[in-house]
């Protein structure tokens, strides 16, 4: 199989699954944020970036479901293996099945690699890791636990993609 089938089945896989599955947390507005014990039937063990399998950690994930059933799916990953300036833009994996705002910017739907790097910058990359968008993250100070990658309601059917602290606001 071809990279690009790898890519290919390993995303339509995930958003098959993803599709048929009910709500995992409360609902926010006009969707539903999910939390790892939902990501565990979402996202694939393994996905492909940058000419290399890397292992997602399913413990660090999260996403959205919409009210449309549509999906917003993010898991850290296992870097080990590729060079240090891809891992440093590459910390997670990120499908989306429709298009979103990502700090204001329009982002289509796909697969991505995505990274919070030096400057307050958040970096979305394609498969293979060329530059899609990058936008300004924040720090939120007042996030009373903090972990290592998590999604959490906004405002207004907004979302957050956190890092620890720092975070991107996301929206349909």
């Amino acid at each position: 199989m071809t990279k690009r089938g790898i890519v290919s089945a390993a995303t339509s896989g995930v958003l098959a699954v993803a599709m048929a599955l009910g709500p995992a947390a409360p609902a926010q507005g006009n969707m539903t944020i999910l939390k790892p014990t939902a990501m565990e039937k979402l996202m694939p063990a393994t996905v492909f970036y940058r000419g290399l399998s890397a292992t997602t950690q399913l413990r660090n994930s999260g996403g959205v479901k919409f009210s449309d059933g549509y999906y917003v799916l993010a898991s850290l990953v296992d870097t080990s293996g590729y060079s240090a300036a891809t891992a440093a833009k590459y910390q997670a994996y990120f499908i989306t099945e429709v298009p979103i705002q990502v700090g204001g910017m329009k982002l289509g739907a796909g697969a991505y690699g995505v990274g919070f790097t030096a400057g307050d910058k958040f970096v979305v990359t394609d498969v293979g890791a060329h530059d899609v968008l990058t936008v300004q993250s924040a720090t939120d100070s007042n996030l009373k636990r903090p972990m290592p990658l998590q999604v959490l309601a906004d405002s207004d059917g907004k979302f957050r993609l956190y890092e620890g602290r720092r975070y991107v606001v996301l929206s349909r």
